[in-house]
């Protein structure tokens, strides 16, 4: 389920990667309807009984995503950088780079719930 709150803050997003930051939200609310969206630290945040994920929305260079107990996430996704006890980060340079992702972002939804889920 989209936020209003979410809606109004892209409508408000002026930055070069609004057209990817746009397309990674709408795959994550996809991949499972459970997905919830809302604004946290001044920035899109994805959760499932927790968060998922935020958006570093001053990334100009690219649309950075950070995932935040991302070293939990079961599964091998090889796009998830860091190697930190818990963080993980997903950037995409590009549009061509959010759709070549797609499935793997599903992917992670899919797993994040699942986990969450078992708890």
């Amino acid at each position: 389920m989209s936020s209003q709150d979410v809606d109004q803050w892209m409508a408000a997003y002026d930055n070069p990667q609004k057209a990817s930051v746009q397309r990674i939200r709408e795959i994550i609310m996809a991949a499972d309807g459970r997905m919830e969206e809302t604004i946290k630290w001044q920035a899109p945040t994805f959760m499932y009984k927790g968060n998922l994920a935020s958006f570093f929305p001053k990334a100009k260079a690219h649309a950075s995503l950070m995932f935040h107990t991302g070293a939990e996430i079961p599964g091998d996704f090889p796009h998830l950088e860091g190697d930190g006890d818990q963080a993980r980060t997903m950037k995409f340079g590009d549009l061509d780079e959010v759709e070549a992702r797609k499935g793997e972002l599903e992917a992670i939804v899919v797993a994040w719930i699942a986990m969450k889920d078992a708890e």
